[in-house]
């Protein structure tokens, strides 16, 4: 069995139950029965769109975003599905702030809540960078079933890694 380092730090009895889903070949099936189809958000413009309803609904007073894309070069490599970076510069003596959200491609193609995850805990760093339980409140306000969803996100990582593309 290889090692399940998306999944690492669950409880020992989660982790058994996904090796035995992956042992029977199960683990495919059961996140297709879950989650059965993908988004249509799959252009940066749409990316845009999508990403911006949910920050005008829960952060509107947050600070700007100046881009929102599909980015092809983020890889789970670093533990990063997706990125918020803040790039300041010097004009004139003053100092401008952009920020932008990067998703990983590999989120065109799959379901819209696993979407919707991602861009809410990108956008949750607008408020706080952090990984602390302000920012996991926040994530669960802006989407209540945040923690199932990243835990599906993550079986979902699981299953590329072993076996390839679901959808």
């Amino acid at each position: 069995m290889p090692k399940l380092h998306y999944i690492a730090h669950y409880p020992e009895h989660l982790k058994e139950q996904i090796k035995q889903l992956i042992t029977e070949e199960k683990l495919g099936k059961y996140l297709l029965a879950k989650y059965p189809t993908t988004h249509t958000i799959t252009s940066d413009k749409a990316l845009y769109t999508y990403t911006m309803e949910i920050k005008n609904s829960f952060l509107r007073k947050a600070e700007p975003l100046s881009k929102i894309i599909y980015d092809g070069k983020i890889s789970d490599i670093n533990d990063a599905l997706g990125l918020h970076r803040v790039s300041i510069k010097n004009h004139g003596g003053r100092l401008r702030s952009k920020s932008d959200i990067r998703i990983a491609s590999l989120f065109k193609s799959t379901p819209e809540s696993f979407l919707k995850m991602i861009v809410v805990h990108e956008l949750a760093h607008l408020k706080v960078k952090e990984h602390n339980k302000a920012f996991y409140a926040l994530c669960e306000n802006m989407e209540p079933s945040y923690h199932q969803l990243e835990f599906d996100v993550r079986l979902y990582m699981t299953h590329l890694d072993l076996v390839g593309k679901l959808y």
